[in-house]
């Protein structure tokens, strides 16, 4: 009920409307408040040439009028176009809601056919007197009618009754029979208030009164209805009720309005079907209103829900910065320990050294001195051949001493400088780049169902990054199991976002799942989509892995050769699962070749006949007869052999592990190859004298049912 508040106060005295009149714009004015708002014209400007107001405007007539309009923030509002004359530059004030309010206009005698004014009713207004809406500012007119041309609105005038009522004071019970209690809720049904003790005893929730809808009392009062309803009046005939509505101008009329000629052309409805027809019309839109409501609401909880994960977040976000930063600190603190712990040891090594070299010099210096010392006392002496006997030692000990204190002897071993210097620049540089860059992993990837599809034995897949995620993606991992329920592996890793994934077994079903990653890491994995391939393959020659002798048409469906020496042409398609038939019918047959049919692996020999090598699983053919060969082993010859327009079919079954032709329609000999396991892709050899078309997508062959094959080699 708060929230209307706004809606029941005038936009101009921003307090609750009193007596409330429409303007021709739809929106509301006090009736004190607009004759508040008037601006008096000049004279020059006759009523009956000004458009008049009230009810005789219609919306049309409004908007051609509001076309005419030149409001301006720096003028009066109102222009000189069109029906509107310029009016006097009169200054404005402001109204509580902020909206502009003209002072009265100055009174004028009143013109000489102006009607007597009777007693209660509103006192004369000036000729050409305008009013603007104090919302749309939109600008009009008004006739001799002045503000009584303006219809009352007396449903709203009834809703700020009501409401003052229900905040006047608090509602009592009705039945408690001394000092009534405060009503706790209201029967709509019974139009009573209750308390909570009378409810229970006079209006229990049983029987005919289960049905009863109670409702608070505050609601319950503004539900009410203050008094009965009164009778409309039309606002030209006052003594004429309103019984018609208008359709044309969306007004209610009298009788006497359509009888004048006013209202006589329009189209016109009964009063009640309008009212409700409006109403019903009113409620639809409050229906979808109302849903707006809701999800506004809803969305007013996610933004506070959403407030109150950011202070979350912003807690964590900061002691998590802060930890990392205490941990680059304390791995400096750490650091710097290593470095002073250098810089000691390289302090002690030095002061080692120069003290050892002290230490060594010091007893050098020492023994030289004492041997001086004695050479001096030598020299003293007097006795030559005493002298002789030991001079000839002494000098080479004092040239043996001398030559200890050569080149180098005399030189510090240790540079008091130490020649270390601390390289702080890409630290301090990677502090100054310290910054925020990818905190998360990135969210979920969203498979695009829309744009996945499976053709044939390929599998396409796209996916995109939720519309909401912010954070940054380095590429994506696309990964699919075997197809037979087995462990996921990797078939993609890239920046794309789709992705088409060949060589798939024909007949499976596979799971499928993307994830993406970035500099932090790799995040969750996408929803599993399961994908099935293709029940019958479908598969052309394929012109990349065959001879170059061998030629094409026909879409890479017929091939035929430019060689007299066999070439090898294979399909594009490979097969290691299920069961597969194929067949080729001959186009052209020339001078009895001999044409292979078979599978082979993927480098298998291009230039000999298919079966030459271990690569190739066949049966060659003449007009007569057949045989199989694998590996240059020729087997079960047949009789039976081909012409032109005879088809041969291929059947190979991996649920058995066998390898079975057909020569138009029968079976050709029994079982050709059995054990198959690994990959093989459909081939054929021929040369220059033979064509052939393939066709695939076929059935299995009716008489052939899976099963074991017996020791025979015929099929069961």
């Amino acid at each position: 009920m708060d929230e209307m508040e706004e809606e029941l106060k005038c936009p101009v005295c921003g307090s609750f409307f009193r007596e409330p009149i429409i303007l021709p714009c739809s929106h509301n004015i006090c009736l004190a408040c607009a004759r508040n708002i008037l601006v008096q014209t000049p004279d020059a400007e006759s009523p009956q040439s000004s458009r008049a107001s009230g009810s005789g405007v219609s919306d049309y007539d409004y908007l051609d009028l509001d076309k005419m309009s030149l409001y301006s923030e720096a003028d009066s509002g109102y222009g000189s176009y069109g029906g509107f004359v310029s009016a006097p530059t009169t200054p404005c004030q402001k109204s509580p809601n902020g909206v502009r309010v003209f002072p009265p206009a100055v009174p004028q005698p009143p013109p000489q056919h102006h009607l007597l004014q009777q007693p209660g009713s509103l006192p004369p207004i000036p000729r050409n007197s305008c009013i603007t809406c104090p919302q749309c500012h939109r600008s009009l007119i008004l006739d001799d009618r002045g503000l009584r041309g303006f219809p009352k609105n007396r449903v709203l005038e009834g809703v700020v009754d009501r409401y003052q009522q229900s905040k006047a004071a608090a509602l009592k019970c009705q039945l408690c029979e001394k000092s009534p209690k405060e009503a706790t809720v209201m029967c709509e049904q019974c139009d009573v208030f209750y308390c909570d003790p009378c409810r229970l005893r006079c209006h229990p929730p049983r029987g005919p009164l289960a049905k009863h809808r109670l409702v608070p009392p505050a609601q319950g009062r503004i539900s009410r209805r203050a008094s009965p309803r009164k009778i409309s009046t039309c606002t030209e005939h006052e003594l004429e009720n309103l019984s018609m509505y208008c359709v044309q101008c969306k007004m209610p009329v009298c009788y006497q309005c359509l009888e004048e000629g006013k209202h006589g052309t329009h189209e016109v409805k009964a009063l009640g079907a309008m009212w409700k027809l409006h109403k019903g019309q009113l409620s639809q839109a409050l229906n979808g209103l109302s849903d707006r409501a809701t999800e506004a609401k809803e969305f007013l909880v996610q933004l506070r829900n959403m407030v109150q994960h950011i202070q979350e977040n912003g807690v964590e976000f900061e002691a998590c910065l802060v930890a990392q930063c205490d941990a680059l600190i304390d791995a400096l603190n750490r650091r710097k320990a290593q470095l002073l712990a250098r810089v000691n040891k390289e302090h002690e090594h030095k002061l080692k050294v120069v003290r050892d070299q002290i230490s060594h010099c010091t007893v050098k210096l020492r023994q030289t001195t004492g041997l001086m010392e004695y050479c001096l006392e030598v020299i003293k002496e007097n006795d030559p051949s005493g002298f002789l006997q030991i001079s000839d030692a002494l000098i080479r000990r004092v040239h043996m001493t001398e030559s200890q204190w050569g080149k180098g002897t005399l030189t510090p071993r240790m540079n008091s400088d130490f020649d270390l210097t601390l390289d702080s620049g890409p630290l301090l540089q990677t502090i100054h780049q310290l910054d925020f860059v990818q905190m998360k992993v990135p969210a979920a990837p969203m498979l695009q169902l829309e744009e996945c599809c499976t053709q044939n034995n390929s599998a396409t897949l796209s996916w995109k990054q939720p519309p909401l995620s912010t954070i940054a993606v380095d590429g994506y991992i696309l990964e699919l199991d075997d197809g037979n329920g087995g462990q996921f592996r990797e078939v993609y890793v890239g920046t794309e976002t789709i992705c088409t994934v060949d060589g798939l077994h024909f007949n499976s079903t596979y799971k499928s799942r993307v994830k993406a990653f970035n500099g932090s890491g790799v995040g969750q994995y996408s929803k599993t989509l399961i994908m099935q391939t293709s029940e019958i393959a479908w598969f052309t020659f394929d012109p990349a892995s065959a001879h170059p002798d061998i030629m094409f048409s026909n879409d890479n469906l017929t091939v035929t050769c430019n060689s007299y020496d066999d070439r090898v042409v294979m399909g594009n398609s490979a097969f290691s699962r299920g069961v597969h038939y194929w067949e080729m019918t001959v186009d052209r047959y020339d001078n009895h070749p001999d044409p292979a049919f078979g599978v082979a692996r993927a480098d298998v020999l291009k230039d000999v006949m298919l079966g030459k090598d271990d690569k190739a699983w066949a049966m060659y053919v003449d007009n007569n007869r057949s045989w199989f060969m694998h590996n240059n082993s020729h087997t079960n010859r047949t009789d039976g052999g081909i012409s032109k327009g005879g088809t041969i079919g291929v059947l190979l079954d991996f649920t058995r592990g066998i390898l079975i032709f057909l020569i138009n329609d029968e079976q050709q000999g029994p079982v050709a190859f059995e054990a198959l396991e690994g990959v093989y892709y459909p081939a054929i050899s021929l040369n220059r004298n033979v064509q052939v078309t393939l066709h695939t997508g076929l059935p299995i062959p009716d008489f052939y049912t899976p099963g074991e094959a017996d020791p025979t080699g015929s099929v069961c």
